[in-house]
């Protein structure tokens, strides 16, 4: 069982705005920009992450029913921020493992511990896929 829900709306409340600032710039945390399905507002959720072959898996300390996952799932994507990177994710996969093999030794025995063993996988889009940078109009090519 992840953890309780009371627990996720202190956090969301207290923890997490005291938090974003450094999960984006600490090992093993990011910063998860996601909009919300009814609102279309933006939201800025601090997560563990896990780099893997072509993308990341978030580790979903609450479980797969928290307002940030069902809006990841929802939009098809999310942008990460970790590391002084903004890195643009697609195709969100819901996964279980109860024995949290994919997560570091340390961080694997604190979610067993907790239940919470449940992740999100999102890739990388291929480059031809990104969107491209706004930027100023180049010179009209020659012809």
């Amino acid at each position: 069982m992840p953890l309780p829900r009371a627990l996720a709306r202190f956090n969301r409340v207290v923890t997490n705005r005291l938090t974003r600032p450094l999960a984006a710039h600490l090992p093993l945390t990011a910063v998860l920009e996601h909009n919300g399905r009814r609102t279309g507002r933006r939201y800025r959720t601090p997560v563990l992450v896990f780099g893997r072959v072509g993308g990341y898996r978030i580790a979903l300390t609450y479980g797969p029913r928290t307002d940030w996952v069902r809006n990841v799932l929802a939009a098809g994507g999310c942008t990460l921020h970790t590391r002084g990177r903004r890195i643009d994710l697609v195709d969100p996969v819901l996964g279980r493992d109860p024995a949290a093999r994919w997560a570091p030794p340390g961080v694997r025995t604190l979610l067993r511990t907790t239940g919470s063993v449940e992740y999100l996988d999102a890739a990388v889009p291929p480059p031809a896929a990104r969107p491209e940078p706004p930027g100023p109009a180049g010179p009209a090519p020659i012809t």
